[in-house]
């Protein structure tokens, strides 16, 4: 008898056990299945979203008058001065050129940009191959663009392909290009130069390159691998000031030059609590 109920209760041991394995398998396969089935749904996003990549995001047109504040705000600092209210009012909006709705924002559309700025004359300005006696000289470019590199001068002198297979450019740059290079090349017609401030300083300190056919002068605003501007990388942006304010600024005051910052402006901040003086 006493042999009969221990085998039993064996049986039902077992039995337990059995049903206990059996209980935690089947929550063991219900939880792959489940992680599978996240799995898939997640190859599945990833595959939909390469299909239909997000759009990169449109930099909005910076307005004239959003161009003036910026570049007022960084004249301040960087030249220790707090201007006037009559002297911010001798520099409007008129001085800056707002890029077109009608093209795409990056460095291959800068020629269409500049294009139309210019409007209905751009071909006459732009284009002229000839030196002209009494009215176009050699060396003096109809638009200057501005970089804190070398390579960025390159990189947005092909933006102007467009414009510059049928007419003639200049690299203005210290990088693997000397002086005197440059001096026999703006012996010639030059309608587009682009370079750093310092050479292109140095240049017209030594009268190669003429101002006299400038209409307008592309800052370059889009940040380095560091984050640094043409108005914010330290020696840069100091000898941009000082080529500014030696041969721009009164062209500017008088009417005859237009400035584009061709890139998104920072929020400004940088330039809070610099200002230290007032002019004069």
């Amino acid at each position: 008898m006493g042999s009969g109920k221990a085998e039993k209760k064996k049986k039902t041991i077992r039995a337990t056990l059995t049903d206990t394995k059996l209980s935690s398998n089947s929550k063991l396969i219900s939880k792959t299945k489940k992680k599978r089935k996240d799995n898939d749904k997640t190859i599945s996003d990833i595959s939909e979203n390469q299909n239909n990549p997000v759009k990169n995001e449109v930099v909005p047109v910076t307005s004239a008058s959003q161009q003036l504040c910026f570049f007022l705000n960084a004249f301040e600092s960087a030249n220790g001065v707090s201007l006037s209210s009559l002297e911010r009012e001798s520099i409007t909006d008129k001085c800056f050129v707002e890029l077109s709705q009608n093209f795409d924002k990056d460095v291959k559309s800068l020629g269409k940009h500049i294009k139309a700025a210019y409007g209905p004359s751009w071909k006459e300005d732009l284009y002229e191959g000839q030196i002209v006696e009494g009215k176009i000289d050699p060396g003096n470019p109809a638009v200057l663009v501005l970089s804190s590199s070398a390579l960025r001068a390159i990189e947005l002198l092909r933006g102007l392909h467009s414009l510059t297979r049928e007419c003639n450019a200049v690299k203005l740059f210290s990088k693997h290009m000397k002086v005197e290079e440059q001096i026999a090349l703006l012996k010639q017609r030059v309608n587009f130069g682009s370079g750093t401030p310092s050479r292109v300083k140095k240049l017209i300190d030594i009268e190669a390159l003429g101002l006299s056919h400038l209409r307008m002068i592309v800052l370059d605003m889009h940040p380095d691998v560091k984050g640094y501007t043409l108005m914010t990388l330290p020696q840069v942006r100091d000898e941009f000031w000082d080529l500014y304010n030696n041969y721009f600024h009164q062209r500017l005051l008088q009417g005859d030059l237009r400035i584009c910052l061709f890139g998104p402006l920072p929020d400004g901040k940088q330039f809070k609590g610099k200002k230290k003086r007032s002019p004069g």
